[in-house]
């Protein structure tokens, strides 16, 4: 009795309270058929976001629609994309209808979404990505979004999945990047053996699309000037940072099936695809994998940014090292990553410091792409339960999640949803409620959050570096699979009872604050100068 009592006290407490709350009463709808429709399997984006500017943190979910031999119909209240206010006690409101964004479109299937103040008025505002076209909601203050999608020109077309707002260069406005997946139709669709779904290779690839922010509410299509056009892929995830220390932030690409890009930004208003130079094309052993969502972000504490990629079962999530100069290593054998991913399909993914000790741990969406691929292979599994591994200077040790059953994960986005300082996962699931990953805050560690807010760079200052008892962190709002997280920074800080921040703002300004009080929220504006 005695052992099992010290055992007992032993036992850390669980991490997460896993849930979905009575007050969220989304699925989400991919409408699988028999045709084994490829799209079926892709969608599920989610984004965390505080689009009415009261302090508490909202939730929007994409979702799909019903196919039909002639489209794919969203008129049905189910099929909308929804988004939920969090009210003071904690509580969710669905207010789709009258923030306006009940109407997805006909003829649309919803893929991911991504979230940024695009026009710099102090809201942030909606991208959503889809087969078909796509949409911008402008948010107008007042608890309503327009579509403003013709006037903007960011329709794109085609098969797009993730997205992300970036200022490339760095003139205070945010562009816009635009995965897209493949060259497909309900008229090419087709099945593969053992009536199954298609692998990727059986579409053509296409471009991806970079949209520069003209400042006037219009966008200019610069994909084949800037040079991003000048390399298809079958692109899912996207993930921006600065990895060469440039000043320029560079983009990474997930590809499915082929070789990875990263998008060296030259400064100049173009792009050179460096990935197979730089060391992030390719496994270790010089194989393509399915890359599915992508972070980046430095989980070593070594100030540089690195990049972690999920993929199938059978294929290790691969982690890439920053070395500096330009070059990264791989490094998921050695951090661990063999053994806890090598069985697993990933989706969304986020290196994020969810027991505040200062070393940023993974979780990972996770669920095949087949939905009958214990028939193909007995080994694998459809259903799975997400992956959170725990840092260890460096090494990731499996925890336990807490998720009370497998499911089909994809998106996944992270945000304090309680402001207690604690991050927190909301999960998007195909078929499905999402399921919230409600941190306990049970290690007592301290931490400090910042909202910035940028002046001379743009006003949500994504692509800000700050650095907080030597701690690095880029601000970023795209992230992992199709979704979008909380715009603040966070970090953990373990023992350490005061900060010392450095931020380096997107316009190249440097400021510095010392002895700042830990265990709250700071609201840091750039400075004139």
């Amino acid at each position: 009795m005695r052992r099992l009592l010290a055992l007992f006290l032993l036992t850390p407490p669980a991490l997460f309270n896993v849930l979905t709350p009575p007050s969220i009463d989304f699925r989400q709808q991919s409408s699988p058929t028999a045709a084994k429709h490829l799209i079926e399997t892709m969608g599920g984006g989610v984004a965390i976001l505080d689009y009415n500017n009261d302090g508490m943190l909202d939730l929007f979910f994409v979702n799909g629609g019903h196919i039909a031999a002639s489209g794919f119909d969203r008129e049905n209240p189910k099929y909308w994309n929804r988004l939920y206010r969090q009210n003071k006690d904690g509580t969710f409101t669905d207010v789709t209808a009258q923030a306006g964004l009940s109407h997805a479109g006909n003829g649309n299937y919803g893929m991911g979404v991504a979230v940024a103040d695009y026009d710099n008025d102090g809201y942030p505002d909606l991208y959503v990505t889809s087969f078909g076209h796509n949409v911008l909601y402008h948010n107008n203050g007042d608890g309503t979004f327009t579509d403003v999608t013709a006037t903007a020109g960011v329709a794109a077309g085609g098969w797009s999945a993730s997205a992300g707002f970036v200022d490339f260069d760095n003139d205070g406005k945010l562009d816009l990047f635009v995965t897209r997946y493949m060259d497909w139709s309900l008229r090419t669709s087709k099945s593969c053996a053992k009536q199954t779904y298609c692998p990727p290779g059986e579409f053509p690839a296409v471009t991806n699309m970079l949209f520069h922010n003209r400042g006037d509410g219009t966008f200019e299509d610069v994909s084949q000037k800037s040079g991003i056009a000048a390399r298809k892929g079958r692109s899912l995830g996207v993930a921006f940072a600065d990895y060469d220390g440039d000043g320029y932030p560079d983009i990474f690409v997930a590809n499915d099936g082929m070789e990875q890009f990263l998008w060296h930004n030259n400064g100049n208003g173009t792009f050179t695809e460096r990935a197979l130079d730089a060391g992030v094309s390719l496994s270790d052993d010089g194989k393509p994998y399915a890359g599915m969502g992508v972070d980046f972000r430095d989980y070593d504490n070594d100030g540089l940014p690195d990049i972690i990629v999920t993929n199938l079962a059978k294929q290790t999530y691969a982690l890439y090292h920053n070395d500096g100069k330009g070059m990264f290593s791989y490094r998921s054998l050695e951090a661990n990553l063999g053994s806890l991913t090598s069985g697993s399909s990933g989706w969304g993914v986020g290196f994020v410091d969810f027991d505040n000790d200062g070393w940023k741990d993974l979780f990972a969406a996770q669920g095949h792409v087949l939905d009958n691929v214990e028939q193909v292979d007995p080994s694998m599994h459809y259903l799975e339960k997400p992956l959170l591994a725990m840092n260890h200077s460096g090494h990731f040790q499996r925890s336990e999640s807490g998720a009370p059953m497998s499911v089909a994960g994809r998106g996944a986005a992270f945000g304090d949803l309680s402001n207690r300082g604690c991050m927190d996962v909301v999960m998007g699931v195909l078929n499905g409620a999402p399921l919230f990953f409600h941190n306990q805050c049970a290690t007592g560690n301290h931490w400090l959050g910042l909202h910035l807010t940028g002046v001379r760079s743009n006003r949500d200052a994504l692509g800000a570096t700050v650095i907080v008892n030597g701690q690095y962190q880029n601000l970023q709002t795209a992230v992992g699979y199709q979704s979008a997280s909380d715009k603040r920074v966070h970090f953990g800080l373990g023992d350490q009872k005061s900060a010392d921040i450095e931020i380096c703002w997107p316009s190249g300004i440097q400021q510095k604050l010392s002895h700042v009080a830990v265990d709250r929220y700071i609201e840091v504006r750039e400075p004139q100068r």
